[in-house]
């Protein structure tokens, strides 16, 4: 599934976030998406995911173009199509890690098997082996950031969006979990797109593009 996105622009009034944006990541590409602070690169990823509306053209994945969505019909897309990843974890405290991962099969009524096979897979995956009973004030910030990963890739998503997700972490520990998000992707043919200020994290992809207020290049 690809992500196109045609003269995209945001503006606040009169204030142009970003304007003239033209994308295309293809499944199983991975694309970084770099800038100057408060150039709007997690909002553009917002409007990926349609979680953020724009001034001025188009954002298609597959055959959804998500302008011409309402709310209902956006939550329902995202929910089967995309998997974010956020830098704040965004972790529910009250679930134990598996429950937690398991959380985008459940909403997509998957069978309760399938939902424990599924999760217990992912866990392997992201090395939380085991964990699945812990709660997330048990664990690292690494981990939970590896929860994080593993609850957006769960229901195999064929988006996988990603805003600064080795922010908060020491360098040895971002390249761990840039290495778990790189494989996973990959294993799933999903088209992933990645905001940063880390060259390390945007050394990974296969191109980096930089964003600007008056474009993408």
């Amino acid at each position: 599934m690809t992500l196109h996105i045609d003269s995209l622009a945001k503006r606040y009034g009169d204030t142009a976030v970003f304007s003239n944006v033209h994308l295309q990541v293809k499944a199983g590409e991975f694309v970084a998406i770099v800038g100057e602070s408060g150039v709007g690169k997690s909002t553009l990823l917002n409007c990926m995911a349609g979680l953020d509306g724009w001034s001025t053209g188009t954002v298609r994945v597959g055959d959804a173009d998500l302008g011409g969505m309402n709310a209902e019909q956006l939550a329902l897309w995202r929910r089967q199509a995309v998997g974010f990843v956020f830098q704040a974890f965004h972790v529910l405290p009250h679930l134990d890690v598996a429950q937690n991962v398991g959380l985008p099969l459940m909403l997509l009524a998957t069978p309760k098997a399938q939902i424990h096979q599924r999760v217990a897979h992912m866990l392997e995956a992201v090395g939380l082996g085991g964990m699945g009973e812990r709660l997330p004030q048990q664990l690292s910030g690494g981990q939970l950031q590896r929860v994080a990963i593993a609850r957006a890739l769960v229901h195999r998503p064929p988006l996988v969006l990603a805003d600064e997700p080795t922010g908060n972490l020491d360098p040895s520990t971002a390249a761990r979990i840039m290495d778990t998000l790189v494989a996973q992707t990959r294993e799933h043919g999903s088209a992933m797109v990645l905001v940063t200020h880390s060259q390390a994290a945007a050394a990974r992809a296969d191109r980096v593009l930089h964003l600007t207020a008056t474009g993408i290049a």
